[in-house]
């Protein structure tokens, strides 16, 4: 897709989207409502007449009620309010997490397994899901780790690295077998962050409890996300300041930000499947070209079970932010795994906890260290087109021909 005008190439869609037209126009038409949609006054009262007209469209979207929306700015602050907003209450109740358990899929987004890391530091007792060899987290690994005093299981509806889709209502039913058995609660939640781009479904078919979205990833504007959250569960909130959102999110809500969301999440309804098949055809495509050219190549996760538009690769002996760097000096932008990790650790977790792996062109073996090492994730969206990725595969066999 090329940008204002650019000749680039963007394959990094899992990062971030550009914002739809309707969308930006949608946004555009709600920030005439300048009033604060706390205040009592008309302009407020029209403010919070946009703001709830953005949490009913949303609600559509997701098959929920209304009152079971809260914004707040992002993907990440959604998921630390939904884990930490949980422990918070626990904790209130209980006055110690002591003696609670929570379980945690071993590949999810840092904003994910960085709260639980907190929930351990305050007391509770975290057991992490591997998944199997192809990404996919297992009803019955889920039903294995469960206990008595299990109060939250975590599980992302697809993986923001290698794409892979999880059984999640499948999970669900573990879940609430366990639940009747032993006369509990837990809460299932899932970061849907990548999945609903194109996966469409209701939250009450999926059987979660919590569920995360972020604006970015679904072409709605930046700064913006929303936590569902159904009955059965209550949060306690984690800043404080104010009593929006149910008092769960303080702050001003941004009504611009709301109306834009709804407005992409609709558009994505009504193109999810027409683009779903197109992107998907040249995912296939690309990972048919990879393979023929770089037969060392490993594909990280099974792509039947994966997000169309997603492709993760492991090549041996190259140091993927060298190639990244050097695809970019070509005017293509990949990345080598999620970008709130770039910078940090060099191995993904998630490729790392796939094993060792064979490589299609011989007997030699993979070690998981190396497949770990050695990633880019290539994701397509609106703007790819086939010429691109013939580009694309044109530029990474040069270089890599080069760096030989």
């Amino acid at each position: 897709m090329a940008f204002f005008g650019s000749s680039r190439i963007y394959l990094d869609y899992a990062s971030a989207t550009p914002l739809d037209p309707s969308a930006a126009r949608e946004m555009m038409r709600a920030a005439q409502a300048v009033g604060n949609p706390g205040a009592i006054h008309v302009e407020g009262v029209e403010a919070a007449a946009e703001l709830e007209l953005a949490r009913q469209r949303v609600a559509h979207g997701l098959g929920c009620k209304p009152r079971e929306i809260v914004f707040v700015s992002g993907g990440t602050e959604a998921n630390n309010l939904a884990l930490l907003g949980l422990a918070r209450r626990l904790e209130m109740k209980a006055r110690t997490l002591s003696g609670t358990h929570w379980v945690v899929s071993a590949i999810e987004h840092p904003s994910v397994l960085e709260c639980f890391a907190e929930i351990e530091r305050l007391g509770g007792s975290v057991s992490h899901i591997a998944p199997d060899g192809r990404g996919i987290i297992l009803p019955d690994a889920v039903k294995n780790i469960l206990k008595k005093e299990t109060v939250c299981v975590s599980v992302g509806w697809a993986n923001n690295e290698i794409g892979t889709v999880q059984p999640l209502s499948q999970i669900a039913r573990v879940i609430r077998a366990h639940e009747k058995a032993h006369r509990t609660n837990i809460a299932f939640h899932s970061d849907a962050g990548q999945a609903s781009l194109y996966l469409g479904t209701t939250v009450h078919s999926l059987g979660v409890d919590v569920f995360t979205l972020d604006s970015a990833k679904l072409y709605g504007p930046r700064g913006v996300g929303v936590v569902y959250l159904n009955n059965t569960v209550e949060l306690s909130a984690i800043s404080m300041g104010g009593a929006q959102e149910r008092g769960l999110r303080p702050g001003t809500e941004n009504v611009a930000l709301a109306a834009g969301f709804a407005e992409a999440l609709a558009v994505r309804a009504q193109s999810r499947d027409t683009e779903g098949k197109r992107v998907r055809a040249l995912r296939d495509e690309l990972a048919k070209l990879l393979t023929k050219e770089l037969p060392d190549a490993v594909i990280n996760g099974e792509l039947k079970f994966c997000l169309p538009h997603m492709l993760n690769i492991s090549l041996p002996n190259i140091q993927s932010e060298y190639i990244t760097l050097a695809l970019d000096h070509a005017g293509i932008a990949i990345s080598t795994k999620s970008v709130c990790r770039e910078g940090q650790e060099r191995r993904s977790h998630v490729v790392l906890a796939l094993g060792d792996a064979k490589r299609a062109s011989s007997s030699v073996v993979l070690t998981k260290e190396e497949r770990a090492e050695n990633t880019l994730r290539i994701s397509l969206g609106d703007g790819t087109q086939k010429k691109e990725i013939q580009r694309f595969v044109d530029a990474l066999t040069h270089i890599l021909s080069n760096a030989a």
